[in-house]
């Protein structure tokens, strides 16, 4: 964390803004509860003066009542006369009402009559219209006419006859003197009374002359028009007359008559009541005008009391209502005036706290704020007011606002609080340091679609930012390295242009709304960012906290075994968060309704009720908020029984997020873990109790992911993992003790004791002794020596592991025994501590059992492809083809696709990746470590295609490890969301002697023409392949490099074997051994020492006489005969040994060698593994920083001074050789010395907060803290594998080697080799000093080496040629002493001293050849890259036997 001056600028202008912002709050908050508390006061004097006025209101309101009555009376009199004449004119209104009814019915029946009759008469009157003086004159002058025209005619004259009297004569004659006057006629037929025709006229007519058939006017009309005319005339009349008479029209017109006499004088009468009620009625509408506006008065008066009444009640309901706010509000407002005084320190701490906390762990944070800055600020001369046990959130937020962002999906922990409460108020851009994504997950959440989210380097995304920077929009830049593109720098700054209006984004220059935002994410979990980049943003800490974590699990296990319970809660959690709000937003709208009263607001009904509906909702809602803490307490009884399942799986994550520190492929994520832990609850074994369930769940849950997390890691690291997981869970459940696990893991020992025992090497020895300086171990070191043959025999036993410990040592716990395993039998730990973790976690822990690849494929998906993490001689797509084959996904069918990466081949890959994700194919990526620029888009274009792709859609990518942390090259998203497979080759001879056959078949046995010999070789070389491939276990003894020695290298071999069996007569040994030796196997190795091997290795096990039985390739292992394929299996199965370092030429004690440097490599990998917070335990005495500190204190105080090199140069003007290495020497001390005192004070300073802590300050006290030695130190140091304490001491022993050359620059006595940095100068300067004194030219000599029979102590003056030399060690063999050669081992005994050897030059062609093991001389066990020179030793034995043996000098073990 820096600490830039424009960050402290920053922050005081941070200060500054929140110091006004929050005193305007608290003012504000002052004057609307002091405004609430004086309405409340001045509501009690209100309600007398309402008394008063309510008195008066009531008298008056008497008297109006008192005249309203009696004019009341008044009316009631008027009413009942106007009623009683009311009465009169409705009995007369209804009776001409029933005339008029009657009259109507009349007149409509006889209408309706005479409209019956009205068609006769309207055909007599057409008739009548057809006669005319004309046709009538023609008629009359008818002489003779015929019969029916006479008939006709006498009709006419009975109808004309006067009063019914019928006349005899009814001849033509008589008729023609009627129709003698033919104007008279039609007169007298016009006017003919029709209603009135005596009834004997009509019967007349009707018998005597229409009962004639021809009485028919159209028959007439053929005699004459007029006839005819008269005879429709007499026809219609009669007709008439008939319907006339029948409905008795006439009489009925009478009575219609006389009931309209009878109506018009009822009309009359009605109309003179009518007169009389209309004047009534005026009368009584004055009255009613009078007493309606009387009643208005008087309603008036009675609203005017009601309201008084009311305003009243109200103003008492309110004063008793608000009676809880009244003391609230005045606590609250004593409250503010107690923040008004400590405001300005408080808003500082919270200002720091938004300012320079964000990056900083939960328990920094606390330390900062509790044990710094408080009691800082306190400390003053003039000490700053602060509130006690401030927390700078609630300066910030409110539990309204917490509640919120929960509900948008923010972890409910306090870290996670804090962090939202910096980002929504710090000045800077944010910077989230957000390794499980759950910020960035609430910060989608919570900004919704308007927040537009890039990456660096992603296409377009310069323009993106543009557009937001105008538009005013948020803009989230996700996954950010630790370097960030310069394009941003002016917007990361803030660098705007133009008074502040523009900013230059990219090459343009862009208008800078004020309402734009940035927030910055990078997804690494450490991130160390220059100082200009802290400067200019707020770095803010979002590492999920190992309880938040515990929490969500919780939640998510409740979720899938309870559902009800965990829905049930959420509601709840959501019902409290949206009553937090509501409560807040409620009693706001309270106290705003109360300060925007006007001084009468109790007359105000509206605003009294609504404070006062106001005031009942919140204490409803306060009846719900403790109703549902109830609840909660009930819910979270019933969830606790889980937690035990959430703590375990918070605890498997942890542990599971630190592999990565063991080899960086090993990335998992918290989505993946979320997945694993999902499908294990689901797949626990269902039970009805509910202890056992959770008990069966932790099991099932720990065992998930240990086999998730396993399937993905090497051999090598699967027991470092289960050890891992095992301590942490017996700390977890405080079985074992930190301060125990610690020194087993440690294992700092004194190293200055020597063993009284032969079966105990010294180290052995001081490890028990410094262990029996401990209340744990004490006496131990008196049991071993008093009863040293027990212990003998458990030490010297094959498995000491599976060993009961002598007497009562066999009842100390098991990490006890372990301990005491560690310090007897360090080679056996690694079996100690697999027996360890079966007992503690089960048998299932330490099977390592394979997954199949089907399985793991189950758990693939479109979104978490499946990555094949490669070892040498093993191909694992093999697995990916044969299931494609199975499930239908082939090359063939075009629906698998194979991209080889390299050569270009990123595109074929892209197109590849976009077809398979639509059409639902799969696509193998190899060796996707061969591609490092192109793997960032890889990892974009992973997360692309698997947006809505088909379910069908896979991706498997494969990558070689990188051979160190710092080249490692493959992202951490691509990594963390695969399923990561590790396949391994086989181990030990017999199964990589059968992988090696395996490559071949009966027929390619059958295929050479010279079968003994082909068969024989390729089972030799089958051998050799298994010797090479499986010596790489045994670490530098076995290669000094490791090589990716693979099948394909045997399979070229075979084929060159048979090519040239076939082409040549006799077997060509030396060519094949030169093509297998230098090209096929030899084209991997680099190192000449590893050369000469494989070609030893070749003369060993190919030679002439292995065609007769007679060469072993081991120990008691004959090449065999000539055997089918199976034989060759078999033969292995039956012969082969059991598995021994002999196998491969070495001694026994090679693997006593590799495995103690196994399980000390493990036990520092565990040790470094562990938190330094849990190293130092619970209430431990000291911090790390105090441990750190009394460390460097330690190393400061016995660091020597620099050596004066003008004082030492000044002793002598002789520059020999010997005086130049001393010089050199000095001078190489001095650059380390001071090295070692610069970062050492830099550190103290930086731990004394002097100086910002770097990364380089921080690597260093991680190094100091586990003991390892500091890589800034190394470097310019000399070769060591020593932890920092025994490393530490040899730099001084180094200084006291050098302090007694320097004294007289004189060569001591015996030289100690191995205390130079650099021995080859010193062996060197022993070759020039020698050729200078005998002048032989320098490139013709060499050094030859005579080893003594004596020791260092024996000699007093150094040699008189040449120089003597101790301090050398060799391995893989021993020296005998009394012969002066080199001999075998004795067992266990790995690395003895050698004595002191004479070293000289002599001339090359004086060099000794016959009998010699040109032995190489190395710095350290490392070998390798820290070579010196070649010895040559004598030896009696083949030198072949001693390669093989892997035997070497070492300047220190």
């Amino acid at each position: 964390m820096c600490v830039h001056l424009s960050s402290f600028l920053e922050f005081m202008k941070l200060y500054g803004n929140l110091l006004g912002k929050k005193r305007t709050e608290l003012t504000q908050k002052m004057e609307r509860l002091e405004n609430g508390l004086q309405k409340l006061q001045t509501t009690a004097s209100q309600v007398e003066d309402l008394k008063a006025k309510l008195a008066v209101q009531e008298v008056e309101l008497w008297q109006r009542n008192t005249d309203i009555e009696a004019l009341i009376a008044k009316i009631g009199q008027q009413t009942d006369k106007l009623n009683q004449e009311r009465a009169v004119a409705d009995a007369e209104e209804q009776r001409v009402a029933a005339i008029q009814a009657e009259v109507t019915k009349q007149q409509q029946e006889t209408e309706e009559d005479l409209a019956k009759a009205e068609p006769a008469l309207q055909a007599a009157n057409a008739a009548l219209n057809t006669l005319n003086r004309l046709n009538l004159t023609e008629l009359r002058t008818f002489p003779n006419p015929p019969a029916i025209v006479t008939n006709v005619s006498a009709a006419v004259l009975v109808l004309l006859s006067p009063q019914g009297r019928i006349p005899k004569d009814r001849s033509w004659k008589a008729s023609k003197m009627v129709m003698s006057k033919v104007d008279d006629f039609l007169q007298a037929l016009v006017n003919f009374d029709k209603e009135n025709i005596p009834e004997a006229t009509v019967r007349c007519v009707r018998d005597e002359h229409l009962s004639d058939p021809e009485f028919n006017p159209e028959f007439v009309r053929q005699k004459s028009s007029a006839a005819a005319g008269l005879c429709a005339w007499v026809i219609n009349i009669i007709r008439f007359h008939e319907i006339f008479v029948l409905c008795e029209v006439e009489m009925k017109r009478m009575r219609l008559s006389q009931a309209n006499a009878d109506l018009a004088e009822a009309a009359e009468k009605l109309e003179a009541i009518r007169r009389k009620l209309a004047e009534l009625d005026s009368s009584l509408e004055a009255l009613t005008t009078a007493f309606e506006k009387a009643t208005s008065e008087k309603l008036r008066f009675q609203e005017e009391v009601n309201r008084t009444n009311k305003t009243i009640e109200l103003a008492n309901r309110l004063v008793k209502g608000l009676e809880s706010e009244n003391v609230r509000w005045a606590h609250s407002v004593a409250e503010y005036h107690e923040q008004e005084e400590t405001l300005s320190g408080d808003v500082l701490l919270t200002a720091a706290f938004i300012s320079y906390a964000g990056s900083f762990s939960k328990k920094y944070r606390r330390e900062l704020l509790d044990n710094l800055w408080m009691p800082f600020l306190r400390s003053q001369k003039m000490p700053i007011p602060m509130t006690e046990g401030l927390d700078p959130v609630l300066m910030l937020t409110d539990d309204a606002t917490v509640a919120q962002w929960n509900n948008e999906g923010l972890p409910g922990d306090k870290m996670s609080t804090q962090n939202a409460t910096i980002l929504t108020n710090c000045e800077r851009w944010p910077l989230l340091i957000d390794p499980q994504l759950q910020g960035i997950k609430w910060i989608k959440s919570r900004c919704g679609s308007t927040l537009k989210v890039v990456s660096l380097g992603q296409r377009g995304y310069v323009d993106v930012i543009e557009q937001a920077v105008v538009a005013g929009d948020t803009v989230l830049i996700e996954n950010l390295e630790e370097t960030i593109d310069p394009v941003i720098d002016p917007l990361l700054g803030r660098h705007t242009i133009k008074k502040g209006s523009c900013i230059k984004v990219g090459d343009k220059e862009c208008f800078f709304h004020p309402g734009f935002r940035l927030i910055l994410h990078t997804k690494l979990a450490n991130p160390h960012y220059k100082p200009e980049i802290q400067a200019q943003t707020t770095l803010i800490n979002f590492t999920v906290t190992r309880d938040g974590l515990e929490d969500q699990l919780l939640a998510q296990v409740v979720n899938q075994e309870r559902p009800d319970l965990e829905h049930l809660k959420s509601e709840l959690t959501k019902q409290q968060n949206m009553f937090k709000i509501e409560l807040k937003l409620l009693e706001d709208e309270l106290l705003t309704r109360l300060s925007a009263a006007e001084s009468n607001f109790l007359g105000d009904n509206v605003l009294v009720e609504k404070l006062e509906t106001t005031k009942h909702t919140a204490a409803e809602i306060e009846m719900k908020v403790l109703e549902a803490k109830v609840n909660e307490v009930k819910i979270n009884e019933a969830r606790e029984h889980y937690r035990p399942v959430a703590v375990r799986a918070s605890l498997l994550y942890f542990i599971m997020n630190d592999l990565n520190k063991i080899n960086p492929m090993y990335q998992f994520s918290l989505k993946a873990f979320n997945v694993v832990f999902h499908k294990a609850v689901a797949m626990a074994e269902a039970s009805e109790d509910v202890k056992s369930r959770v008990n069966t769940l932790i099991d099932c849950v720990t065992y998930s992911t240990f086999n998730y997390i396993s399937r993905g890691l090497f051999e090598r690291d699967k027991l470092t993992f289960t050890a891992q997981l095992a301590f942490q869970l017996l700390l977890m459940s405080k079985e074992i003790d930190m301060r125990e696990l610690d020194f087993l893991l440690r294992f700092n020992i004194d190293h200055s004791y020597i063993s009284p025992l032969d079966f105990l090497s010294n180290s052995a020895w001081s490890a028990i002794k410094v262990m029996s300086f401990t209340d744990e171990f004490r006496g131990l070191d008196r049991d071993i020596e008093g009863s040293p043959k027990r212990w003998k025999k458990m030490v010297e036993s094959e498995c000491p592991e599976k060993e009961m410990f002598p007497q009562e040592w066999k009842g100390k716990s098991s990490l006890q025994k372990l301990i005491m395993m560690r310090a007897l039998r360090p080679d056996r730990m690694t079996y100690a501590l697999r027996n360890f973790v079966e007992e503690k976690l089960g048998v299932n822990y330490t099977e390592g059992r394979k997954t199949e690849f089907a399985k793991s494929f189950r758990e693939s998906g479109p979104a978490s492809p499946v990555f094949f993490i490669l070892s040498p001689g093993v191909d694992p797509l093999k697995d990916v083809e044969s299931l494609g084959r199975k499930l239908g996904f082939t090359i063939d069918l075009g629906k698998l696709h194979n991209v080889s990466l390299g050569q270009g081949q990123e595109a074929v890959a892209e197109v590849a990746m976009e077809k398979a994700a639509k059409e639902g194919h799969w696509v193998i990526l190899q060796n996707i470590h061969l591609v490092a620029r192109w793997l960032g888009s890889l990892e974009k274009l992973l997360e692309c295609c698997c947006e809505d792709s088909h379910p069908d859609y896979r991706v498997f990518m494969s990558a070689e490890p990188a051979p160190t942390p710092q080249e490692h090259i493959i992202p951490q998203g691509i990594l963390e969301n695969a399923i990561k497979i590790t396949n391994e080759p086989p181990t030990g001879m017999h199964a990589n002697l059968h992988a090696a056959l395996d490559n071949f078949d009966q027929d390619i046995l059958d295929q050479c023409s010279r079968e003994q010999e082909f068969k024989t070789i390729l089972f030799s070389l089958c051998y050799f392949h298994a010797c090479v491939a499986e010596r790489r276990k045994f670490g530098p003894q076995g290669w000094n490099r490791k090589y990716p020695f693979n099948t394909g290298d045997l399979t070229i071999s075979v084929n060159v074997l048979y090519n040239y069996l076939e082409a040549n007569a006799q077997v060509p040994w030396e060519d094949l051994r030169y093509l297998f030796g230098e090209i096929m196997y030899g084209g991997h190795i680099t190192d000449d020492w590893d050369r000469r091997l494989c070609r030893t290795y070749l003369e060993e096990y190919m030679q002439p006489n292995q065609f007769d039985r007679k060469l072993a390739l081991a120990p008691g292992f004959v090449v065999p005969s000539n055997l089918d394929y199976q034989g060759y299996h078999d033969f292995i199965d039956e012969m082969l040994p059991h598995e021994s370092p002999v196998h491969y030429g070495l001694h026994p004690n090679a693997e006593i060698e590799f495995l103690t440097v196994t399980s000390d490599n493990l036990f520092h990998t565990l040790l470094e593994l562990q938190s330094p917070d849990a190293v130092m335990g619970e209430g431990a005495s000291q911090t790390l920083e105090e441990k750190v500190k009394a460390i460097l204190d330690e190393v400061v105080e016995k660091l020597p001074e620099e050596y004066n090199m003008s004082d030492i140069t000044s002793k002598t003007a002789e520059r020999s050789p010997y005086i130049l290495v001393c010089f050199q020497e000095c001078e190489r001390m001095n650059t380390l010395i001071s090295e070692i005192r610069r970062s050492l004070k830099e550190l103290d300073l930086g731990l004394k907060g002097e100086l910002a802590i770097s990364s380089e300050m921080e690597k260093l006290q991680t190094a100091l803290f586990f003991d390892n030695v500091p890589d800034t130190w190394t470097k310019l140091a000399y070769p060591s594998i020593y932890s920092l304490a025994i490393w530490y001491n040899d730099v001084l022993q180094r200084c006291k080697e050098l302090d007694s050359w320097t004294q007289d620059l004189s060569l001591p006595s015996v030289v100690w080799l191995s205390g130079l940095f650099n021995p080859q100068s010193f062996l060197t300067a022993v070759m020039q000093s020698l050729a200078r004194k005998n002048e032989w030219p320098l490139d013709k000599v060499n050094l030859t080496v005579d080893v003594t029979k004596k020791f260092k102590e024996e000699f007093n003056q150094p040699a008189r040629e040449g120089a003597y030399v101790y301090g050398l060690y060799v391995e893989g063999a021993r020296w005998d002493t009394q012969a002066g050669v080199i001999t075998e081992a004795r067992l266990k005994e790995l690395t003895p001293a050698m004595p002191v050897i004479s070293v000289r030059a002599v001339p090359n062609d004086r060099q000794e050849t016959r009998n010699i093991y040109e032995c190489p001389l190395y710095k350290t066990k490392i070998r390798g890259p820290t070579y010196v020179w070649t010895f040559s030793l004598k030896t009696r034995e083949r030198p072949a036997k001693w390669v093989l043996a892997g035997v070497a000098l070492l300047l220190s073990v």
